[in-house]
Protein backbone atom coordinates (compact mmCIF):
# COMPACT_ATOMS: atom_id res chain seq x y z
CA UNK A 1 0.00 0.00 0.00
CA UNK A 2 1.40 3.36 -0.51
CA UNK A 3 1.66 6.14 1.73
CA UNK A 4 -0.48 9.05 1.43
CA UNK A 5 1.11 12.70 1.26
CA UNK A 6 -1.20 13.76 4.11
CA UNK A 7 0.80 10.88 6.38
CA UNK A 8 4.00 11.62 5.51
CA UNK A 9 3.39 15.32 6.58
CA UNK A 10 2.84 13.71 9.82
CA UNK A 11 5.81 11.37 9.85
CA UNK A 12 8.14 14.38 9.63
CA UNK A 13 7.52 15.73 13.03
CA UNK A 14 9.39 14.59 15.93
CA UNK A 15 8.75 11.37 17.61
CA UNK A 16 6.48 9.90 15.42
CA UNK A 17 6.69 6.27 13.75
CA UNK A 18 5.28 4.58 11.04
CA UNK A 19 3.10 1.24 12.35
CA UNK A 20 1.24 -1.46 9.85
CA UNK A 21 -1.38 -3.51 11.37
CA UNK A 22 -3.83 -5.54 10.09
CA UNK A 23 -3.18 -4.23 6.69
CA UNK A 24 -3.59 -0.21 7.84
CA UNK A 25 -1.33 1.90 8.07
CA UNK A 26 -0.66 4.31 11.45
CA UNK A 27 1.04 7.57 12.39
CA UNK A 28 1.70 7.34 16.22
CA UNK A 29 3.51 10.04 17.96
CA UNK A 30 4.41 9.54 21.69
CA UNK A 31 5.62 13.14 22.53
CA UNK A 32 2.59 14.37 21.11
CA UNK A 33 -0.61 11.89 21.45
CA UNK A 34 -2.70 14.10 19.18
CA UNK A 35 -0.95 13.50 16.30
CA UNK A 36 -2.14 10.44 15.05
CA UNK A 37 -3.10 9.11 11.31
CA UNK A 38 -4.60 6.14 9.72
CA UNK A 39 -4.99 4.67 5.77
CA UNK A 40 -6.65 1.87 4.51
Amino acid sequence: MKVKSSIHSLLRKDGSTLVRRRGHIYVINKKNPRWKARQG
